[in-house]
Parts: C-alpha cells; sequence; structure tokens
C-alpha cells in the first residue's frame, strides 16, 4: 500500500509497540548505521581526551590536526573490517586496495605530521611556551634559557662555540652544559690596553711610566685573567654588540680571574676580603702565581692615583686651552685626561664585594693606564645642617663613618643646601612635578652637583656619571676605552634617530644594515633628520652662542662624514628617546620654561650612567645659573645636547635577555613606540610597559641582572623558575659550592664581560 493512501486509514486506538533493540539490529541497514556512529563517537571520545594532545598547546588548530590525523587511520581499518563481512569476492579486492591506499596514506600523514611537531620543537625552540603559562606579562611565556650557567669545564674555541640564543642552524646548541674537560682550564693574563712598551707606541705618543699599588713601589698594578674562549650553549646577547664597539666576546671571566688580583678568594690576615672562600674554586691558584696575594689593608687608593698621574703628567692635555693648543703642536702626542664620577651617599653599605668593584675601578683605569683615568666620589651629605665647607673635622667625621678608609682621599663631600648656594634664585614654573621633590633635590637634579664637580676640575675633558650597583664582568678600561673610541667614529648624521632605536643584530644585521634602516623609517615618517642646533618657541640663547660644527660638516662635504673623528658630548647606556607622550613618569619634569607654550623637545637615556664632555656640562651649568632651567636627572643632559647641537650617541653595548624571546617580539617590544623606535607612544620605557626590562642583564628594574650576577659569585639562588612562567625569588635553589663542585657539573661560572645592574646585594649573606 503507498503511503498517500495510509491518510485515509482509520486512526489506531492499539497501543504502539515499543522501540525494540532487536529489531533495530536485525534490519541490514540500521545495523550499519549504528555500528557505525557508535564507532565514530567512540573515537572522537579517544582523541578528544587524549592526554598527549590535551597536553599540548591547546590552539583550535591543533586539536583539528591531531584529531583529524588518528582519527583517519581507524576509521578506515574499521570499514575494512565491515566490509570483509558482508561481501566477498571483488568487495574482498576492493578492501585490498582500499587497504593499500589507506596505508600509503597513513604513511604520507605521519611523514607531514612528523614535519610539522619538527616545526613545532623550532618555533618552541625560537620563542616556546612553558607548559603552565600565566595572564601576566607576555614574556612569562618564554622558556628560560639554561646556558648561562655552563661552567669552565664546558669551555671551547670561540670557533666551535655555538649559542643555545638566538638559534642559528649551523651551530644552535642545547643549554645543557656538556662537560669537554675534566678539569677547569688555565686563565691567562688579560691585557686591553694599548701595548706601551712598543716602539709604535713611544713614537707616536710620549711613553708610560709603570705604576704601583704601595707606596714604597714594590707591588706593580695587578693583571686580570681571562680564558680563552666560551662555555658551550651560552647564550648571545639579544641587544647591543661586542664587535660594534671593539669588545672582544672571544673570552670569558670567572669570579677569580675578575677579582682574585683585588683581594677575592684569601683571608682577611692575608689583606684579602675572604669572600669567596666558601664557594668552589678548583685551579684559582693560578691568579696569583705572578704577583702573590696584595695584602690591601694599608693601601691609599687617593695617593696611588694621585702618584702615578704625576708620574704621567706628561702625556695628558691640561685643560688651558692656551697651553694644550701648545703642547699639541709639539711633539709627540698628548691625549686627554677623563674621570669616572661615582655617586655615591651618606648611608651606603660598604660590602666586601664593593671594595672588589672600587679596587678593580682604580687599579684598571688609573693605575694600569698610566693614569689616563682618574676614579673620584661624590659623597651626597644628607644632613644640610653639616658645615662640609666650612669645618674639616666634619668632613673627617662624615668620611670615618661612612667610607673605608682605602677611599677616602677619592671622595668629594656636596649637599643639596650646598647646590642651593651654588645654584640660587627662583627657577619659576614646573610643567609637572610626580616626585614632589625640591629642585635642587638629588632624585629631580641629580646633574647639579656633577657640573659643579665639573667647573672645579678642569683637568678632565669627559666625566662618566657612574652609580654604586652597577658592575661590569671584564676589564674596566675596555669598556670605557671601547665606547669612547666608538663615539668618535659615529657620524652626526641620523646620530638622534638611530640613538633612539635598539640594536637587535639578530634581527637588524650588521650597523651598516641598521643604519640603512633608519634612514628608511625616518624618510617613511615624513619627519626631517634632526641635524645640528634645534629651534623651538621660548628657546633662549647661550652667552657664547650656539656652538659650531665640526670642519668635517663643512658646506660641500661628504654628509656622511659630519662628525666623524669628533668625539662625542654624550654617550649614553640606553637609548635616547623622545619624551614626549611616551608614558614615562617624569616625561613632564621640566622647570623654568614659559608654560604658555608646550614644552620644549626633550630627550632622556634611562639610567642616569653617561659620559659628558666638558663643553656639554658647561652648557648644562649655564642654563642652571643663569637661565634657571632644568629637567629631572635622566632627561637633562640629552635634552641640552639636543637644544644646542652637540654630539650625543647611545652605545648599544651588549645586554643579554633570560629567556628565549622572539626576535620579532624584541622588536615590538623594544622598538614599539614612534616610528619604530623607543621613543612617543608605544615607548619601552612607559610606566606600563617596563616590566618587559625585567629580564634584561641592564635596567633599573632587572630582576635577571642581580640573580646572574650571584650565580657567578658562586652563591646559591632561588632559578626564578615555577609555575605560572617564575619570577625572581621562586623555584628552586641552584648554584653554588656544592653544585658547582658536583662531577656531574661543568664548573663555576664563565661570563663574557658584560654590564649588570642593578646589583643592591651579593651575598646573601647580607640579606639576613
Amino acid at each position: 500500500m503507498s503511503r498517500k493512501s495510509e491518510a485515509y486509514l482509520p486512526i489506531s486506538t492499539k497501543p504502539q509497540p515499543k522501540f525494540r533493540v532487536k529489531a533495530l539490529l536485525g534490519h541490514c541497514l540500521y545495523r550499519r548505521v549504528v555500528i557505525w556512529t557508535v564507532v565514530i563517537v567512540f573515537l572522537l571520545s579517544i582523541t578528544i581526551f587524549n592526554p598527549r594532545l590535551t597536553a599540548r598547546s591547546q590552539d583550535v588548530l591543533d586539536l583539528v590536526h591531531g584529531s583529524k590525523n588518528e582519527i583517519k587511520g581507524t576509521q578506515v581499518s574499521e570499514i575494512i573490517g565491515l566490509q570483509k563481512q558482508d561481501s566477498e569476492g571483488d568487495d574482498q579486492i576492493l578492501a585490498e586496495e582500499i587497504q593499500e591506499e589507506a596505508e600509503e596514506e597513513q604513511e604520507g600523514e605521519a611523514e607531514q605530521q612528523e614535519e610539522e611537531e619538527e616545526e613545532e620543537e623550532e618555533e618552541e625552540e625560537e620563542g616556546g611556551e612553558l607548559e603552565e603559562n600565566s595572564n601576566g606579562p607576555h614574556w612569562l611565556r618564554y622558556k628560560h634559557l639554561d646556558g648561562y650557567y655552563n661552567g669552565l669545564r664546558s669551555l671551547v674555541p670561540f670557533s666551535e662555540y655555538g649559542p643555545e640564543y638566538p638559534k642559528a642552524s649551523s651551530t644552535h646548541q642545547s643549554g645543557q652544559a656538556s662537560i669537554h674537560r675534566a678539569k677547569p682550564p688555565k686563565p691567562s693574563i688579560y691585557r686591553p690596553h694599548p701595548d706601551y712598551d712598543s716602539d709604535e707606541y713611544q713614537q707616536t705618543y710620549v711613553p708610560v711610566k709603570r705604576c704601583y699599588v704601595d707606596e714604597d713601589m714594590t707591588v706593580p698594578a695587578p693583571d686580570l685573567y681571562a680564558y680563552g674562549g666560551v662555555p658551550q650553549g651560552q647564550p648571545k646577547a639579544a641587544l647591543g654588540s661586542y664587535d660594534l664597539l671593539g669588545l672582544r666576546e672571544d673570552v670569558c671571566f670567572d669570579r677569580f680571574g675578575r677579582y682574585g688580583p683585588y683581594g677575592l678568594g684569601y683571608d682577611l690576615e692575608l689583606g684579602g676580603t675572604g669572600e669567596a672562600l666558601d664557594t668552589e674554586r678548583e685551579g684559582s691558584e693560578a691568579v696569583w702565581e705572578k704577583t702573590g696575594k696584595i695584602n690591601y689593608e694599608s693601601v691609599d687608593w687617593a695617593v696611588a692615583q694621585e702618584r702615578c698621574t704625576r708620574a704621567n703628567e706628561g702625556r695628558f692635555f691640561t685643560g688651558n686651552a692656551t697651553r694644550d693648543f701648545e703642547l699639541a703642536q709639539a711633539g709627540r702626542k698628548r691625549i686627554d685626561r677623563i674621570a669616572i664620577v661615582i655617586r655615591t651617599y651618606v648611608g651606603f653599605q660598604w660590602t666586601s664585594h664593593a671594595l672588589l668593584n672600587f679596587r678593580a675601578l682604580v687599579n684598571e683605569l688609573n693605575l694600569r693606564s698610566g693614569g689616563e683615568y682618574d676614579v673620584q666620589f661624590l659623597l651626597h651629605v644628607r644632613d644640610n645642617n653639616a658645615p662640609i665647607w666650612a669645618d674639616p673635622a666634619t668632613v673627617q667625621k662624615i668620611l670615618d663613618d661612612n667610607v673605608p678608609p682605602e677611599f677616602h682621599g677619592l671622595c668629594t663631600l656636596w649637599s643639596e643646601a650646598q647646590m642651593k648656594l651654588y645654584y640660587p634664585g627662583n627657577f619659576g614654573d614646573t610643567f609637572e612635578n610626580p616626585s614632589n621633590g625640591d629642585i635642587h633635590g638629588v632624585y629631580r637634579s641629580a646633574h647639579m652637583p656633577l657640573q659643579h664637580f665639573a667647573i672645579m676640575h678642569p683637568e678632565y675633558a669627559h666625566f662618566w656619571n657612574w652609580e654604586m650597583d652597577m658592575r661590569w664582568t671584564g676589564s674596566y678600561y675596555e669598556l670605557f676605552d671601547r665606547l669612547g673610541k666608538w663615539g668618535a667614529k659615529q657620524s652626526r648624521h641620523g646620530m638622534w634617530e638611530r640613538s633612539s632605536k635598539y640594536y637587535i643584530p639578530g634581527l637588524h644585521g650588521n650597523w651598516e644594515n641598521f643604519t640603512k634602516l633608519v634612514d628608511h623609517e625616518t624618510q617613511v615618517s615624513g619627519k626631517r633628520p634632526i641635524f645640528g642646533p634645534m629651534a623651538f618657541t621660548g628657546k633662549a640663547s647661550l652667552e657664547e652662542g650656539d656652538i659650531l660644527l665640526p670642519p668635517s660638516c663643512a658646506s660641500g662635504s661628504d654628509i656622511r662624514q659630519c662628525g666623524v673623528g669628533e668625539d662625542a658630548d654624550l654617550i649614553t647606556l640606553n637609548p635616547l628617546f623622545d619624551a614626549d607622550e611616551s608614558g614615562w613618569v617624569f616625561a613632564g619634569d621640566v622647570t623654568g620654561y614659559d608654560t604658555q607654550y608646550e614644552k620644549p623637545p626633550r630627550r632622556c637615556a634611562i639610567v642616569t650612567a653617561s659620559r659628558l664632555s666638558r663643553r656639554l656640562l658647561r652648557v648644562m651649568h649655564e642654563e642652571t645659573w643663569r637661565l634657571h632651567h632644568s629637567m629631572f636627572s635622566e632627561m637633562f643632559p640629552p635634552s641640552m645636547a639636543l637644544h644646542h647641537g652637540l654630539k650625543a650617541v647611545y652605545a648599544p653595548h651588549p645586554v643579554y635577555l633570560d629567556r628565549n624571546w622572539p626576535q620579532e617580539e624584541i622588536e615590538n617590544a623594544f622598538n614599539g613606540g614612534r616610528d619604530h623606535s623607543s621613543g612617543g607612544h608605544g615607548s619601552p620605557f612607559d610606566l606600563t610597559n617596563e616590566h618587559n626590562h625585567k629580564g634584561t642583564s641592564w635596567y633599573y628594574n632587572s630582576e635577571f641582572a642581580g640573580l646572574l650576577w650571584r650565580r657567578w659569585l658562586g652563591y646559591t639562588q632561588m632559578d626564578g623558575r615555577g609555575e605560572n612562567g617564575g619570577r625572581a625569588g621562586e623555584g628552586t635553589k641552584r648554584g653554588g659550592q656544592k653544585e658547582e663542585e658536583d662531577p656531574k657539573s661543568s664548573g663555576r661560572l664563565c661570563l663574557r664581560s658584560m654590564l649588570v645592574h642593578p646589583i643592591k646585594w651579593e651575598n646573601p649573606a647580607e640579606q639576613e
């Protein structure tokens, strides 16, 4: 009967039979549908809840690809089974053909899956995610790097070295230490100074006379020691470059080669510090084989420094323009002198490690260089009622209470009350004052005492503004000498634009390519490159007029040679960024300018560590005393250089990252400001973006710098790893004597020369 006629049948009043499973399975079509449905649901359940898949990234596409690959193979197998049950003969042949095709498909899919997994592994190596992620900053997703903690027994020649990061296909290494030596190698004397005894040097420059630590001139200035090579797998710097600045990257320094000559590793009774006696020290005796363990108990560094300078005074210009002109015309070359001015304060805790650091500064910069540098301390006296400029007894008591005797003679005391006398008058209105500090206070105007110091010391051509919590693992002479020489080589053409951007070699390529990139970005921005003094509404002239550009900038000359060979007036260690709309908290701390106009153009470099020329400091001094202008400490020197056409450069020294950042993410985070720079909107110095610096080796809020430094010193540290990405002070205790002495360990750390900041404490006992 057709279904059409069913509509005319009477409605049945008989109860309808219940649905029977037996009847359903007894029908061939129903049976196949049910079996297929059950099988598919079962396989989907296995796939979705497969722990191997769910443990991987929860990206939707990953799940789709993973389940697709597993389901296809299983479904084909089940289909073949069904075909066998219901068919024979031709169906069997068809099933065999399907089986062959399925096997080929499975092989192809297996190969494809293997390739996809390899690609995923490569992506994870480049910028992988931790298994336990966080809703916090993006960098918490990146895996920690292990190669920093590879020690001396994993040392290899630089030609065989392959970094854990950034990845390079031909040289990429795991961060796990591979032990190449049963014992640590022996270090060698490291001398980055010129060969003062060579005929070439003595024919060109006034000869150098040897300097001594002691008054009897029996203890020559000691050498520091380094190891040829680098621990295998140690990461490369993510920002900046050794080769560009002329720094060596094919050697590394351990704690004994660096600080052993200054008292690390032997007892107080022998004139040492007593530090590192509780750390691993196999082979450390090599650093004392030639000099013995120097007794520093009675050393007076001011006397030693003055004695060295006086013995070599014929080598230097004097700071007197007339006399220096005469010296420049006669005989062999003279050189300028440079001061390293370290800012300290009453109440600073002088630890044994601080002693080691400042002994190294004086020895390497003054004694080993024949007096080319002087080390000086600016000691901030917080008691404004202390008559530090009138009563020698008050000065001596402050020194006795706050500074070790060996450094007394290097200290110049100052106070904020003194600065009010030196820079009197009304400084006018301030656009913004977020700190609510006084204009003469050290927080807002740390440049004032440095300006005063420069006026009182005309013998120095340049002044490095330095801080107590900065460390350098290599030779201080190499650092400051190479930075100064690199600065002199830079062209004024495009210098402000280049200096506003972090240099990322892994992304930007060599310096020439980086320069072309910046030129292109400047052109695309539609802005003219900054060149010479900057004009703006409300600008006041200096008494001596605008500063003249050097002869290399004369009309008709190659513009790219403008300023090449001219000493830089300002060398900074972080980019010179445009503070306007940068989000930096002190960007509006501008005082003494007419507030009816817009804020003057400003540049800034964080932190204050920088080299300033006498010329720049004189400009700052006049702007302060005569025009009553000032800006926040890190903004005033760069802005004065910008306004008056002085030569200013950011020196891209090597900066390391503690995690496996993708190169593009470094660019996005550190050059995410206006026109792909570090300034303006999107700046890494915006208060909301500064977290990106926590894993760097150089920034005031860094957590990585202190951790790595203390591990290098041989102390146990929490490794900063754990749930949700880990942070400083979290994780597992690593390093220390027990771990470094373990036969399975690669030994104590050996790092290339690098700046680390801030170092707020060193020996864990200082925290107790």
